[in-house]
């Protein structure tokens, strides 16, 4: 897949198919819409298109409200790639795009790249005050040489498919649901940073994982999960959440990996997220905890068990 950063420096010279959007997560709804737009290209010809913004439009036009992201961009470029997409154009995202009319941005799309197609989903506006509606985008299509067909929204008997569904499931902690709308288990992914060493002294050593800002981590508990490192995946329970039973303040990631003796620190690490066992809670005593920490274990490994 070639990339491209911004419409201006966009080369590619074979007719295309293109789609528009944050995709965010990358969730099935997404995959449908991508998966529609490589087909129809493979069909007439035409190569397959993305067109993407960073950062996210919500922290320029509403930062206050911007949501927390479910990828990084990039986390985001692979995700995309694997959907068979030949040309992935990423558009920074400023205050003075957000204040341009419709008509403008086709027309700079139109500009750089040999557009003959545009699929947009059944909720897309683009452009100022939500102007460019599908109405208004097939009047700029008449006279700017391209086509515009609506992808209507997967029916599913299960949970919508948004962005926004995923993040309200894995921020009640609901693994399962924001597994269906992904279409693969939620992962973080950072480097390994120092921790105070509690987890050491206790017998659990854990890997403290720094993550992105405005990063979405689920919900405070105890999570099953798949760690990759160096290439090798391994399973793990994480904690996530303030650590009540030390006093803890500061909200951490912290991974225990079941099959691994080594060191971590620095390294990079990648958390796949596959069932949440409990919430967070306090203990008593340090040697509670411990013993809920074995439990954990246990737990995760009969979940591994039923799950091969």
């Amino acid at each position: 897949m070639q990339v491209s950063e911004g419409i201006g420096s966009a080369s590619h010279a074979a007719p295309l198919a293109l789609t528009i959007g944050v995709f965010d997560g990358i969730h099935r709804g997404h995959q449908h819409v991508l998966a529609t737009v490589v087909a129809r290209a493979r069909q007439l010809g035409l190569d397959a298109a993305a067109l993407t913004f960073e950062p996210h439009p919500a922290q320029i036009v509403r930062p206050e409200h911007a949501p927390l992201l479910l990828t990084t961009l990039d986390e985001r470029i692979p995700l995309l790639a694997a959907q068979g997409l030949d040309l992935l154009v990423i558009e920074p995202f400023t205050a003075a795009l957000s204040r341009l009319r419709a008509a403008a941005f086709m027309e700079r799309v139109c500009d750089a790249l040999p557009l003959r197609e545009l699929w947009i989903g059944w909720d897309f506006v683009l452009g100022h005050d939500r102007e460019g509606t599908p109405a208004v985008l097939r009047q700029l299509g008449a006279r700017l040489g391209f086509s515009v067909h609506i992808i209507e929204r997967l029916a599913t008997d299960g949970p919508r498919l948004s962005s926004t569904a995923a993040r309200h499931a894995l921020l009640e902690g609901d693994i399962d649901t924001a597994t269906t709308i992904l279409g693969r288990p939620y992962h973080l992914a950072g480097r390994v940073v120092s921790g105070d060493r509690r987890g050491s002294t206790i017998g659990v050593p854990t890997a403290n994982l720094a993550l992105p800002a405005g990063r979405l981590v689920p919900a405070n508990g105890v999570y099953v999960c798949r760690a990759q490192v160096a290439g090798a995946w391994r399973p793990a329970v994480t904690n996530i959440g303030v650590r009540p039973t030390f006093d803890g303040l500061r909200r951490t990631v912290e991974a225990h990996l079941l099959e691994f003796d080594g060191d971590l620190y620095d390294q990079p690490l990648t958390l796949q997220i596959l069932a949440r066992l409990r919430a967070e809670q306090r203990f008593a005593s340090v040697a509670e905890l411990v013993a809920q920490i074995r439990r954990d274990v246990v737990a995760a490994q009969a979940w591994f068990a039923a799950h091969p």
